[in-house]
């Protein structure tokens, strides 16, 4: 029986119209393994007026996951970290019981005309790191492991496979890889307590079935599909071990619905640490969360 699920994109605008393709999560499915939310946004084309800044907000209970494949962006959090993110680099950043932060056009890109594209994912944290203290890690482009298997180029963003092992650190077995599929080529999927591959370009294949871009796939546990391409094409695969049911609202995940009206109580009444060198914020939804 083929237990492969589609999970087609919902279009979100984050305000500014600043547009993403949001796939999870999903009416049909809340998570893939550790991963409950994934968020595609580009390629923009941004005129030298567009500045699309996201101001001051907060998360609990998860890691946020940020790479580019264009442009760059200004990260800036309530622990003073202030990073560039450009294309192949990765930011994990954990927000335990509590986090703040931006992301912003870096000074130099603001008044020329620029490209943008990339993902943000959330991971959960297993229920007993959900209050640990919050980090943030950058890691650069070039300490990310890359490899050909198949033909295919891959990019161990994080987790292991085929002998590579990413330096990016989590709570619990995650996977994440960015592949280049070159026309022609035929790449085995590593295994994984569950696993979905999304198309960020153009269509490409499974075990020989066109999937169209912007489609997110989930594989059945234990099946080794072949991915391939009839033209060069870039495929993420997502997963690991699950973590259960979530709850989440907004900007904040827990396992426990209390902990989620709390933190919105938190960050009314302006309990959460503030972000240096940063004096706006985004205010929270007018429609409150009830336990």
């Amino acid at each position: 029986m083929d237990l492969r699920q589609a999970l087609p994109p919902h279009v979100k605008d984050l305000g500014g119209g600043f547009v993403v393709r949001r796939l999870l999560p999903a009416a049909a499915r809340q998570a893939v393994g550790p991963f409950l939310f994934f968020d595609h946004f580009g390629p923009l084309a941004l005129g030298a007026g567009s500045a699309h800044d996201v101001r001051p907000h907060p998360h609990i209970g998860l890691a946020t996951v940020t790479t580019l494949f264009e442009g760059a962006m200004l990260h800036r959090d309530s622990l003073g970290a202030v990073q560039r993110i450009e294309p192949g680099a990765i930011d994990w950043m954990t927000a335990g019981r509590g986090i703040v932060h931006s992301e912003r056009t870096p000074d130099d890109l603001r008044g020329v005309a620029r490209r943008l594209h990339g993902l943000q994912l959330w991971a959960a944290l297993p229920a007993a790191d959900e209050e640990i203290a919050p980090a943030f890690v950058h890691t650069p482009a070039e300490a990310i492991p890359a490899l050909e298997v198949g033909g295919a180029t891959l990019r161990v963003l994080i987790g292991e496979a085929f002998g590579a092992a990413s330096p990016v650190a989590t709570r619990s077995p995650t996977l994440y890889l960015d592949i280049a599929l070159d026309a022609g080529t035929a790449f085995p999927l590593p295994l994984a307590a569950e696993r979905a591959v999304y198309g960020v370009d153009v269509p490409f294949r499974i075990d020989g079935a066109v999937v169209e871009p912007h489609l997110m796939v989930t594989v059945a546990p234990g099946d080794e599909p072949m991915l391939s391409a009839d033209a060069p094409a870039r495929v993420v695969l997502i997963g690991g071990e699950p973590l259960g049911r979530r709850h989440l609202w907004w900007n904040f995940v827990s396992s426990r619905r209390e902990r989620i009206v709390q933190a919105a109580d938190d960050w009314a009444r302006g309990r959460f640490p503030p972000v240096p060198g940063e004096t706006e914020f985004i205010p929270l939804p007018d429609r409150r969360p009830t336990a």
